[in-house]
């Protein structure tokens, strides 16, 4: 059920419309979500790792400001969303099937599917498994192949901080959920993140580093539908290859170089605007049903 939001920051006071949040549960988890805007131009747009939708709240209120419906959705583990202890239900496949579901619930049948870093690769699976309900990609900071020494050397230290220093991570956690939040949606994401109890870090880096990560190259190619890749050059676990790459494979993917990852939380006028005309690409396109990979 939707609700209008009380104890929640709104990050863009001069929104258009305030907006609503609602909670369904899938595989016996309650899952968090919100709706900006109205009308049939749907963009489901995800968080990063260990993030949640406080981080997207400008982009979704700002995309919605200008006639589409922005959908945020914490994933199983991030935000306001069930935080299961196990690794396996935080496979990024297992969170493909949760967005999915946030469609049936809301009776959308199909959708502009995006994110951020996890959140795009997630959005890329969406499409691998249920190709007719993506009527578009927008993917930032895709994390493919080229970025995975990278992302082993950042994220199994804190994998193994988590388990084994985890009296430390627990007292500086409960230190961040102590300070008050600031109402800028990537700067409290991030104070969240560094909130949440080392159990529950472990179980979602444990889940999303032992299961796929992405489609495979052929299911890629398949993706017949208006894509917009975001890449930048500022860090190795974002690596710009990785998106030149992808938006190479997708047959209709189109690249845009960001200046950093803080562009699209900063200063995100050029960035929204882009996203917009991919929007207005997508829900122009007649629909094609992707080809079967391989």
């Amino acid at each position: 059920m939707l609700r209008a939001p009380k104890d929640l920051p709104d990050d863009n006071p001069g929104s258009a419309a305030p907006y609503e949040v609602g909670q369904f549960v899938h595989d016996n988890l309650e899952l968090y979500y919100e709706v900006h805007g109205q009308g049939p131009r749907v963009l489901i747009f995800l968080h990063g790792i260990l993030m949640d939708a406080n981080m997207n709240r400008r982009l979704a209120s700002d995309l919605a400001a200008k006639g589409n419906r922005v959908i945020l959705l914490d994933l199983p583990g991030h935000g306001l969303s069930a935080r299961p202890p196990r690794a396996s239900f935080h496979r990024m496949d297992t969170y493909a099937g949760h967005v999915i579901a946030l469609m049936d619930h809301l009776g959308i049948d199909q959708a502009v599917v995006g994110g951020v870093s996890l959140g795009g690769n997630v959005s890329l699976l969406v499409a691998a498994q249920a190709p007719e309900r993506v009527r578009g990609l927008v993917v930032e900071m895709p994390v493919l192949e080229w970025a995975l020494p990278a992302a082993a050397i950042t994220f199994i230290p804190m994998l193994l901080a988590s388990h084994y220093a985890r009296p430390i991570v627990g007292r500086l956690a409960k230190v961040f959920r102590a300070l008050p939040r600031t109402g800028n949606g990537a700067l409290d994401s991030a104070m969240n993140m560094l909130s949440a109890e080392p159990r529950e870090t472990a179980a979602v880096l444990h889940g999303i580093l032992a299961g796929p990560i992405a489609p495979t190259v052929d299911q890629r190619a398949a993706m017949d539908v208006p894509a917009l890749v975001i890449g930048h050059k500022v860090d190795h676990v974002h690596p710009f290859h990785d998106a030149q790459q992808l938006a190479r494979r997708l047959p209709q993917g189109q690249l845009i170089q960001a200046s950093s990852v803080l562009e699209l939380r900063v200063h995100p006028e050029r960035l929204t605007a882009e996203i917009n005309r991919l929007l207005d690409t997508a829900w122009a396109t007649p629909v094609r049903r992707a080809r079967k990979a391989g």
